[in-house]
C-alpha cells in the first residue's frame, strides 16, 4: 500500500508539470491616435479705403487683386474695396493696396488719350474781313459770340498732345505771332490726367489739374524796339468727355477788350 500512494504522488507530481502555467496577459501598446484635422481659418470681412486711384486706375488695382484668391467686392465711387478672407490674407491685400494707392505707382499709369488743345485769340471789336475757322471750331465760335461779348475769334494755335492716365505732361510753346525781333509770345502747358471713367455709356477722363501760362510781349517803346512781357494764364479742373469739345476757360488779353479762349478735344486710346 505505501508504494501505491508513492507511485500516485509521483504521478500527481508529475501531472502537475505536464500542464503548462498560463501566460501572463501582455499589455497591448496603446494606440496611436487617429491625427486630427487642423481647425478650419476663420474669415473676416474688412473695408480697404483707396485714397488715390480712381476711374479705370482703380479698376486695375481691383483686378490686381484676383491674386488673393479672396472674395472681393469694389465700389469706385466710394473708393472702397471689401475683402472677405483670413485675416493673414486680408493683411497681405492691405499692404499691396497701400505700396499701390498712391501718384506715380504702377497702378496708377493707365491707358493713353489723345488730346487736342485749340487756343482761340477773341477780341470785341469787329473784325475787318472775317477770317476762316477750321470746320469743327465753326460751332464753338457760334456758341462764344452768342454767350460772350467777343464778335471776332481767331484761331490762334492748335496743340496736339498724348497723355497717359496718370502721369503728368508739361509741354513749352512758341506761339504764332511776333511783336518784334527776338519778342515772341510762349506758352506753358500743365496737365495731369487723373482717371479714366465710364457714365451712362460715356467716357469721361478726370483732369486735377489743366494749367496754361502765357507770356506775351508788349511793346513799351515808340518804333517797336523795346518790349515787356505780360503772364496771364488759367488753371482749372474737371471731367471732360471724350468725343465733345469742351471750352476751359477765358483768359485775359492784353487788351480790355482781348480774350483768349481754350477749347479741349480728348480721344481714349484703347
Amino acid at each position: 500500500m505505501r508504494l501505491l500512494v508513492i507511485s500516485l504522488a509521483t504521478l500527481l507530481a508529475a501531472g502537475s508539470l505536464a500542464f503548462p502555467q498560463d501566460a501572463p496577459e501582455q499589455t497591448k501598446p496603446p494606440e496611436r491616435s487617429a491625427q486630427q484635422a487642423p481647425p478650419p481659418q476663420s474669415f473676416d470681412a474688412e473695408v480697404i479705403t483707396v485714397k488715390t486711384l480712381t476711374g479705370d486706375s482703380f479698376d486695375r488695382l481691383v483686378r490686381l487683386l484676383d491674386v488673393f484668391g479672396a472674395r472681393v467686392r469694389s465700389d469706385s465711387q466710394l473708393r472702397t474695396i471689401v475683402v472677405y478672407a483670413p485675416k493673414s490674407v486680408v493683411d497681405q491685400m492691405r499692404h499691396m493696396v497701400d505700396q499701390l494707392d498712391r501718384p506715380g505707382s504702377e497702378a496708377a499709369f493707365g491707358k493713353n488719350i489723345e488730346m487736342t488743345l485749340t487756343l482761340l485769340r477773341c477780341s470785341t471789336k469787329a473784325p475787318a474781313a472775317a477770317a476762316p475757322l477750321p470746320p469743327d471750331m465753326e460751332s464753338v465760335a457760334k456758341q462764344l459770340r452768342a454767350a460772350t461779348q467777343y464778335k471776332d475769334i481767331q484761331l490762334w494755335d492748335v496743340v496736339p498732345m498724348r497723355l497717359q492716365e496718370g502721369k503728368d505732361s508739361t509741354e513749352d510753346l512758341r506761339l504764332p505771332g511776333t511783336a518784334g525781333q527776338n519778342a515772341v509770345p510762349t506758352a506753358n502747358i500743365q496737365i495731369h490726367p487723373e482717371a479714366i471713367y465710364v457714365k451712362d455709356k460715356a467716357r469721361y477722363v478726370r483732369f486735377t489739374k489743366v494749367g496754361l501760362r502765357f507770356r506775351i510781349p508788349v511793346p513799351t517803346g515808340l518804333g517797336g524796339t523795346s518790349f515787356s512781357y505780360e503772364n496771364v494764364g488759367l488753371q482749372t479742373s474737371g471731367d471732360f468727355q471724350e468725343g465733345q469739345k469742351t471750352v476751359l476757360g477765358k483768359v485775359s488779353g492784353m487788351d480790355e477788350g482781348d480774350a483768349i479762349f481754350a477749347v479741349v478735344a480728348l480721344k481714349v486710346l484703347d
